[in-house]
């Protein structure tokens, strides 16, 4: 009981984001998905350029633009492959121009491009595998390890326990087999459901290594209890792109 009293903030704000969430989903209309997904990612942009210590500050119209691009180009996730061959030959081009500039089209951009192909190509069902899995990873680490957590899992991330990670990934992929049952067959759900786990743990870790090279606790403070919102899809980011290219190669 303790545990929820001290996390009253961060579920309060994770019902508020659950619910938004849920509503899109019942919606289900690509256009209303890009509007949800194109407002995340560029709250999530900005706050990229931040942890990366991008010095530019004109690169949000850029990103707009790219997420404009990607409502009318059929493979979305190929697109921040243009963008890197696009701005390759800039760097080429020009040597005032600095490759730390072009690291937010990969992060978060690839993972949010990957999102919203894999709603073109496999539907809303696919993303609440997603939502389920890396949801069912966050809540089983943090409950497990703050129950019993004693090992630190890594230096990146001092808070974050083996116990949790396991028992994280544990619950993820034996319920996410079940939630994966809409989309695919019971054993391949639970492989992917057991690398999407995982990788979204190290997701987290990725955005904690950024947060501490930048010297910053959280990536913003938008979201209370939960930081900013690479903060809140950190996971989603790697597991997406995951999810996506197993389902390519496995269904």
């Amino acid at each position: 009981m303790s545990i929820l009293r001290d996390s009253k903030e961060r579920i309060i704000t994770g019902i508020a984001l659950l619910l938004v969430v849920l509503v899109v989903g019942l919606i289900d209309n690509f256009f209303v998905m890009w509007l949800f997904l194109g407002a995340v990612y560029l709250l999530a942009f900005r706050e990229a350029v931040v942890l990366f210590g991008v010095e530019k500050d004109n690169l949000l119209p850029f990103a707009a633009g790219l997420w404009l691009i990607a409502a009318f180009y059929p493979y979305g996730d190929d697109l921040f492959v243009l963008a890197g061959v696009a701005y390759a030959g800039a760097v080429a081009y020009d040597k005032k121009l600095k490759w730390v500039d072009f690291l937010p089209f990969i992060y978060p951009t690839a993972g949010v491009l990957f999102i919203l192909t894999m709603y073109e190509e496999y539907g809303m069902l696919s993303l609440l595998w997603l939502l389920g899995v890396v949801a069912l990873t966050d809540i089983g680490a943090y409950f497990v390890g703050k129950s019993i957590g004693k090992t630190k899992f890594c230096e990146t991330s001092p808070n974050k326990t083996l116990e949790g990670v396991i028992g994280g990934v544990a619950l993820a992929t034996f319920v996410g087999a079940y939630l994966g049952l809409f989309v695919v067959d019971f054993w391949i759900g639970l492989v992917i459901s057991f690398m999407v786990a995982l990788s979204s743990i190290f997701g987290d870790l990725f955005e904690s290594s950024l947060k501490r090279s930048a010297g910053v606790k959280d990536s913003g403070d938008l979201l209370p209890g939960h930081g900013g919102v690479l903060d809140r899809i950190d996971g989603y980011l790697f597991g997406a792109i995951v999810m996506l290219v197993l389902l390519r190669g496995l269904v």
